[in-house]
């Protein structure tokens, strides 16, 4: 993989007119903030945008400035100068947002995920930044790109998301920088805090208080985990989104080093989230095995099989990994 520049990338982004900005399946915020304060840096310069992904703008970032771009009907599949993955580790996570782009002339790759293969023609990958908004930012003001308050608040929301609010340990010294520039732009740190992490629908707590009841505690409690089958799912109407951050309560325990969220999928699979507060615990490397991936204190993957057998068949991979029995 030859890392481009961010001067190659912003030579592409002025001299082309259509745009087609995609991010991964199960966006987050970090996801849906890149996207958005791109699509709308780029409209500023004039071009055409179309922005996807597989489930469109989530209810809880319907606040977010350009949330328009993602709430126009699909449409059919179109040719663009330009298709852009952002935050996305491998391309076939882009999922079908990647059916809307009939042909592109140039593949731009721009993520933080150190386990992205660098597909694409541009790529531009950096494990060191906490978040995909914070490699944005850099880029947007490296090539004098258009930033404006909406701009500035998508990406703000992007690296705060990712930096659970600024406390992960991938948080450094820059993004403090970068989140007192994003300010000086114009964003209201208070609204946009409350409106993140504080906005949350009653339904959440409900699936918090049903989750903690399937909560349980391995190698000496220094695994902890807890289950969502499709049957409670269903019964509380929960939406994916209200997944989100929900592991934390896990990871927040004294004593625990890698906190799982195993959740049934209708499709025979079950969705792995893995935490990890030990750089001696990889939870990427472990995700691998199961066909997924992602950072090593964050990882995620898919594996086929019962919630039963997958959570037993990961459980295990955790254990061999910090030399303990489940």
């Amino acid at each position: 993989m030859t890392q481009s520049t961010f001067a190659e990338i912003g030579a592409v982004l002025r001299a082309h007119q259509t745009f087609a900005v995609l991010s991964h399946v199960r966006p987050d915020g970090d996801a849906l903030g890149s996207q958005l304060g791109l699509a709308l840096s780029l409209s500023k310069l004039g071009k055409t945008v179309m922005v996807r992904n597989e489930d469109g703008l989530l209810e809880k970032y319907g606040f977010l400035p350009g949330g328009a771009f993602l709430q126009t009907p699909l449409g059919e599949p179109q040719d663009f100068d330009v298709a852009i993955a952002l935050d996305t580790a491998t391309q076939s996570r882009l999922g079908t947002a990647t059916d809307l782009v009939r042909s592109a002339k140039i593949w731009i790759n721009i993520d933080h995920h150190p386990s992205n293969p660098g597909y694409g023609d541009l790529v531009y990958i950096d494990p060191t930044a906490p978040a995909t908004g914070q490699i944005l930012f850099e880029l947007i003001q490296s090539q004098g790109l258009p930033m404006d308050p909406a701009i500035a608040e998508n990406l703000f929301v992007a690296i705060s998301t990712d930096t659970g609010s600024f406390q992960y340990p991938n948080t450094t010294a820059r993004t403090f920088e970068i989140g007192a520039e994003l300010l000086r732009c114009g964003v209201d740190v208070g609204r946009v805090s409350q409106l993140v992490y504080e906005s949350y629908p009653r339904r959440r707590a409900e699936l918090l208080r049903e989750l903690l009841g399937t909560m349980r505690f391995e190698a000496a409690g220094k695994i902890a985990c807890f289950s969502l089958s499709l049957k409670v799912a269903a019964d509380l109407k929960v939406k994916p989104e209200d997944n989100e951050g929900l592991i934390d309560h896990l990871r927040a325990i004294e004593g625990v080093i890698v906190a799982i969220f195993f959740e049934e999928l209708s499709d025979g699979k079950v969705r792995v989230s893995m935490r990890s507060k030990s750089e001696k615990v990889d939870v990427s490397a472990i995700c691998q095995q199961f066909g997924g991936g992602g950072h090593k204190l964050a990882a995620g993957a898919r594996a086929r099989g019962t919630l039963t057998e997958v959570e037993e068949k990961v459980l295990k991979a955790i254990c061999d990994v910090i030399d303990c029995n489940p």
